[in-house]
This record gives structure tokens, sequence and C-alpha cells, in this order.
């Protein structure tokens, strides 16, 4: 926890906290030691002038200790909210960052989990630490010399009430702390049940599965709920215990102070001081108690934060990243790719060898699990090859920065994703500087126009994911913002599949007739025939291998594979939309 807030926080600002809080503790033990004064030597005395000059001093010390507090308590909440300020900007830096590999080993759940209730966890820490850490064991000695200084005889008292708090608290943590360690755990489970009933609302409804679901989310919510009883329950015993404590000691105090006033041995003011710090003694522990029992909490969401932080990408970056030339030609290449994923036993991805040039379409046809979008996924390097190679404009991927890599490439995924915003804000994502004519370009092309200017034009608002758009529309303005975008690929991850065949034909023929299209490699993933049967090749493959490549009526005359999918789609009396 230490090593994650090192970096993370202001040194000076932790230094003036700490020195407000000595100060604090400092004037707090001075004001029973004034109180025994006014008490011993005006009110006993009858000392009129006395009292006003221990009040006075006593109102300039509540007045000192009250600037300390506040300056105290300003400085560790800053520090603290920085703190997590900080943590969440990292993790969310780290994660953007995070090739694939790493997302399949921590998950997104867990991710959002880590993001918010793990730093919440280590922001109270760092409060605590800032507050009732420092305070505790200052006040525990300080209090204890003051009231040793006031009565020793009395201080054989702590010798019974400590090992009794001692032993009380050591309890408490040995249930508490691993339930609150649970917690986190739970929290994530809870988080993923919760998530995926969202995401998936629909399909849980057209399945009917919602009282499924539900017993599902009440499972993890109930098991959270159980843990949280028990640790809560057993914290909710502490208060009453503590305070039956402290009041024993206060009637021993009083008990045996008493005796010492009235054999003379003690005064009156001196006993009122003593029960003062034997407070402060017993709330010293208290506080201990309650960092001993936080704190491990805190180490936990903190381990797991820096698990996040810690993880080593797969991606290595190039030691000398080479640049790419403008005068180069587009081109695509692979070079007998082999991949497999990380812990996997047979390779994801066999004898891939592929090698386009620009103003050439490349298809990729396959089965379902075939490894289609696993071979588009090698293009921007989210993963990369174990052996072989791939290639841009003839540099190895590997030899690119990553940021540079990824700007000769537009992609449009298998889900169509969209932002939150305008539409004329999702269509400039990858190319902020794009006029309001080339974003009209690029819906024509995407088939987008018709709806586009039925609604409000570029300034259409989009819901988050592009909730009020359908599935074919979510589709056709992801190919346009890909369009948006000056790239050397083109990257279509199945993204024709919710068009209609007439829209299909029209966008891909569009593709093919524009200018800056041409200028590059255009990769389409498709599970039609009709959709890939344009294009320059064809690469086919099965179970992660390629069988197969060439062009339509090549593939269709001598492969196999390729001719199992034309026949599964052929229609009553005929091929579909070949």
């Amino acid at each position: 926890m230490i090593k994650l807030a090192k970096k993370r926080v202001s040194g000076w600002a932790v230094f003036f906290a700490v020195m407000f809080m000595v100060g604090q503790v400092f004037t707090s033990l001075y004001l029973p030691n004034l109180t025994s004064d006014l008490v011993n030597y005006g009110v006993a005395k009858g000392d009129t002038n006395y009292i006003w000059s221990a009040g006075m001093k006593m109102l300039a010390v509540s007045v000192l200790s009250v600037i300390f507090s506040f300056g105290n308590v300003y400085l560790a909440a800053k520090t603290s909210q920085g703190l997590g300020r900080n943590l969440r900007k990292d993790i969310y830096h780290k994660v953007l960052y995070m090739s694939n590999d790493e997302f399949d080993q921590v998950g997104t759940s867990s991710l959002i989990t880590r993001t918010t209730n793990d730093v919440v966890q280590i922001q109270n820490v760092a409060m605590m630490a800032l507050r009732m850490m420092i305070m505790a064991p200052i006040m525990l000695v300080g209090a204890s010399f003051m009231a040793y200084q006031k009565d020793a005889q009395l201080t054989s008292i702590f010798v019974v009430v400590i090992p009794i708090m001692i032993v009380f608290v050591g309890i408490v943590m040995y249930f508490a702390v691993p339930l609150f360690k649970a917690m986190q755990t739970k929290t994530d489970r809870l988080n993923l049940v919760f998530r995926e009933g969202l995401t998936g609302v629909r399909v849980i409804r057209a399945f009917v599965r919602d009282k499924f679901e539900q017993n599902r989310f009440d499972d993890a919510n109930l098991d959270y709920t159980r843990n949280a009883r028990k640790v809560f329950s057993i914290m909710a015993v502490m208060m009453p215990v503590m305070t039956l404590i402290m009041s024993g000691t206060n009637v021993a105090i009083i008990w045996n102070g008493g005796q010492l006033i009235a054999n003379q041995s003690m005064a009156v003011g001196n006993m009122i001081a003593f029960m003062t710090y034997a407070m402060q003694i017993l709330m010293s522990f208290m506080m201990l108690s309650m960092v001993f029992v936080v704190v491990p909490r805190g180490q936990a969401s903190a381990d797991r934060i820096a698990q996040v932080l810690k993880l080593q990408s797969t991606i290595k970056p190039a030691e000398q990243p080479k640049e790419f030339s403008e005068t180069t030609p587009s081109s695509l290449d692979f070079d007998d790719v082999l991949f497999r994923y990380q812990g996997a036993e047979n390779p994801a991805l066999t004898g891939v060898d592929a090698h386009v040039k620009q103003g050439q379409t490349l298809a990729i046809i396959g089965g379902t699990g075939s490894g289609k979008s696993t071979l588009i996924n090698l293009i921007p390097r989210f993963y990369d090859v174990e052996s072989g190679s791939v290639r841009i404009n003839g540099l190895n991927v590997k030899d690119v920065d990553a940021q540079t890599l990824q700007e000769q490439i537009a992609m449009v995924p298998q889900k169509a994703l969209l932002f939150k915003g305008s539409l004329r804000d999702n269509l400039r994502y990858g190319n902020p500087d794009a006029t309001d004519d080339q974003l009209w370009h690029a819906l024509e092309i995407a088939q987008s126009t018709d709806f586009i200017k039925d609604d409000d034009g570029l300034d259409t608002f989009v819901e988050q994911g592009g909730d009020n758009f359908s599935g074919g529309q979510k589709q056709r303005l992801a190919i346009a913002r890909a369009l948006v975008k000056k790239a050397s690929v083109y990257v279509f991850d199945d993204s024709f599949s919710a068009l209609d065949f007439k829209t299909d034909a029209n966008l891909r023929k569009a593709l093919l007739e524009d200018e800056t299209v041409q200028k590059a490699v255009v990769v389409i993933v498709g599970q039609r025939v009709s959709t890939v049967a344009d294009a320059d090749q064809i690469i086919v493959l099965d179970e992660g291998k390629m069988v197969g490549i060439g062009t339509h009526p090549e593939l269709k005359a001598n492969n196999e594979t390729y001719r199992e999918i034309v026949e599964s789609q052929i229609k009553q009396g005929g091929e579909m939309n070949e």
C-alpha cells in the first residue's frame, strides 16, 4: 500500500498533515492539565483572577486545537482524495494500453470493482493513516505519561484494563479481518452477475430466463449480504464492550481516586485530569483497533490494484521503432503465421500466408470458431504471433511503435459500438480534423445518409452504445467512422452481417469506387459468400488452419471447405447472390 501511495501523494502535504496532527494531540493533552490547575488553584481557593487567567489560556489552547484539527483534516482529505484520483487515472491509463491477454487475466467486472470499490478502500486507509494512525500512538504515549505525572498509584488500573482491551481487540480482529478481505472477492462476483444481467437483458427476456437470472443475482447478493452481516455484527460488539470497559475504568478511577482525595493524597483537579487522560488512553486503543481492522481490507485492495498495475504486457515495444514512409504503397502480408493464445496447448492459427497489394481486397471466411477474428486482431497487434510475421507497408508490426501502427489501420469491430454524444463527434473519433463534407462522404459510402438526414443530420444525438439506432444502422455508422480515418488498411470484422443483401452490395460497390479506399488495402471478414465473392483474394479457415486461398471461382472449383460453405448457403434453385 505504501508503494502505491509513494509516488501518488504530495510529500509536503503529508508532512504538514502530520505536523498539524502532532499540534492537535499536544493541545488536547495540555487542556486537562490546565483544567486540573484551574480546579486546584482557582476553584478550590476561590481565586477569581486565576480562574479567568486559566480560562483564557484554555480558550486559546482550544482555538489552537481547532486550527490544528482543521488543517490536518483538510490536508488528509486532500491527500487521500488525490491518491484516489491518481490511482484511478493510472488504472485507466493501464487498461487503455492492455493487450487482450491482460484483459482475459483480470476481467471487465473485476477491473470496474478495482477502479471504484478498491480505490475507495485505499482512500479510507489513507485518510485514517493521516488521522487515527498518527493520533492514536502519540495520544496513547502522551496521555499515559501525563496520567502518571498526575498520580502514579492510579495508573496501576491500566495494568488490568489494557490487557483486557488487547485480548478483546485481538479476538475481534481474528474473526473480522478474513471476512473484510472476502468482501472484495464477493463484490467482484456481485458486479459480474449484475453487469451480465444489464447487458444481456434482451436475451434474458427473449428466453424467459428472468427467474433464473434473478435467482442467480439473489445468490450472489445473499452471499455478499451474509458476509457483510457477519463482519458488521462482529464490529457492532466492539462499541458497547469498549464503552463498558471505559465505564468500568471510570468507576475504578473514581473509587480509588475518592479514597486518595479523602486521605488528602490527591487533589480534586488531578483526579479530573486523570479521568480525562484515562479516556484518551482508552480512545487511543479504540482508534488503533479500528486501524487494525480497516488496514487489512485496504491492503487486500492495494494488492488487487497493484496486480493490475504490474501486469506485464505480452506485446513488447519495438527497441528501435521504424516509421512508415508516405511514399510506400499500402500492402498487407501474412508470412506463415502461427498464433497460440496464452496458456493454450494447441495453436489458434497455423500456416496463414497471404500477400495483398494496394487497391486489393482480402476476404476471410470460415466456420464459427475457425479463427477469423483472431487473424485480424494480429493486424493492429492486439496479439503477437508466435512465429512468422505480419507486415504492413513492408514493415513488421513488431518493429513499429504501437500508436504509429494503429494510426495506419481503420478497424470496424465485430460488435458496432458508438459513444454517447453527437454523431459528428462519433464520426470524428479517428480523425478530429475531418470536415463536415468528409463526414457526409463517409456516410454516403456507408449507405447511412437516408436515416441521418431524416433526423438532425450530423448533430443527431447518439445514446450510450448507440441504443437509439438499429443493429444495421449502428454497423453502417461504425463503417462510416472508419472511412473518415485516412488509413493504409481498412479492416471490417463481420461488419456487414446486419445488412440486407442490397445494402451490403451497394456498400461494397461504393467502397471499391472510393479514391481513398483504392489507395489502401481492404480486409473483410464475412459469413456470407455474397459478401466475400468479389474480393481479390479469399482466405478459407477451418479450425485455425488456412485450408485455401484464391478468388471465388478458383476456390469454388478446387477447395472442398469453401464449396461446402457455398452449398450451405444455396437457396431453392440457386446460390445466394454470388
